[in-house]
């Protein structure tokens, strides 16, 4: 399990998943996961991705088994994540990386798009959000004073539960996963996990978007909760080089909910942008 060490910075952690052909040096496809998850929730997509290329799953600083020791207020921040993926791409000694971010991870990338071109050969957004709307944030707050009071109130893992049934996932969704994806959530720091919610709350990718040159690839919910009509408007509109899929759920967490659909998609946009 690499390890990442910088002076005065927290260890990042990633796992790398790799049944490529040894004598070919392949791609690597980064995925990285969205707020308060770890590398571990990208389990679905290791089988159809790792035998074409080298998979690699961060944790965020303060989530996982990466570090916790910096500050929330000023360390914990959209320019910090993107640093720290240019530290993780860095550490794997490749020039470049195919990157895939679910929901907040895709805005992350697309910071990384737009500020480190030449680290990025493609960018593939799952139900990633422009930015999160008044309606989802009083939706997430469950008629608490909002999303962190609610988490306060009820404690991580009945909040995360409760907004999974109404928000993330069909209720069809199997019992056994509902409870595995609720008590990994709730592994996480509490406070990092609240520090987390106001950095999402005040993200707006907006300005990044012209900025970002390389192609584009979004897996997207048809009629998503978060990601609605305005917020794929807003992709269409700036991203100069976006294809856009639409998968048959109306939930928000489409890379667990379809994921042989979203791999099927991705090796096909990877195939085209070698």
């Amino acid at each position: 399990m690499p390890f990442v060490e910088r002076a005065g910075q927290p260890l990042l952690h990633y796992v790398v998943d790799d049944f490529t052909d040894p004598w070919r040096n392949a791609p690597v496809v980064l995925l990285q996961h969205g707020n308060g998850r770890s590398g571990k929730f990208w389990f679905q997509w290791i089988p159809a991705l790792a035998r074409h290329y080298r998979v690699v799953r961060p944790d965020m600083r303060g989530l996982g088994e990466s570090g916790r020791d910096f500050d929330l207020a000023t360390g914990l921040t959209e320019e910090r994540c993107v640093e720290d993926l240019v530290a993780i791409i860095n550490h794997l000694g490749v020039d470049s990386v195919h990157y895939v971010g679910e929901s907040s991870g895709g805005i992350i990338g697309l910071g990384l798009a737009a500020s480190h071109p030449q680290l990025v050969r493609t960018l593939t957004i799952a139900a990633t959000p422009v930015y999160i709307s008044d309606k989802m944030k009083a939706s997430y707050a469950l008629k608490h004073g909002s999303r962190t009071d609610a988490m306060r109130d009820m404690g991580i893992r009945k909040w995360v539960d409760t907004t999974n049934r109404s928000t993330r996932f069909p209720p069809d969704m199997d019992e056994g996963f509902f409870d595995w994806y609720a008590d990994e959530f709730a592994k996480g720091d509490i406070e990092v996990l609240l520090r987390l919610v106001q950095l999402v709350n005040e993200a707006n990718a907006l300005d990044w978007l012209p900025k970002v040159q390389c192609p584009v690839l979004g897996l997207y919910p048809t009629g998503g909760p978060i990601t609605d009509a305005e917020q794929e408007r807003l992709l269409t509109t700036h991203l100069k080089n976006f294809k856009l899929v639409h998968l048959p759920t109306e939930y928000h967490m489409v890379h667990h909910i379809v994921p042989e659909a979203c791999t099927t998609e991705l090796l096909q946009f990877l195939a085209q942008h070698p």
